[in-house]
């Protein structure tokens, strides 16, 4: 049980600090205008593709976990 409480811990610890850097900085991040994001607009419709911004942020979810998981492992 021990485990599975400091990984809710840094579980929050981790949605505080994105948190944090959205609200103060979250005008000025890249995220959504990336050259790989697609976005069409016509008439009353428009269609948008964050296909870049996922790439990205899977990567980066990705290197988190591993790093969480190697230091609860020890």
């Amino acid at each position: 049980m021990s485990e599975i409480g400091r990984l809710l811990v840094f579980a929050g610890v981790t949605l505080l600090v994105v948190g944090l850097l959205l609200t103060f900085f979250g005008s000025s991040l890249p995220l959504g205008r990336l050259p790989g994001d697609f976005r069409w607009e016509r008439g009353g419709m428009s269609v948008y593709i964050p296909i870049a911004t996922g790439l990205l942020l899977s990567v980066l979810l990705t290197i988190i976990a591993n790093v969480v998981f190697r230091l609860l492992s020890r």
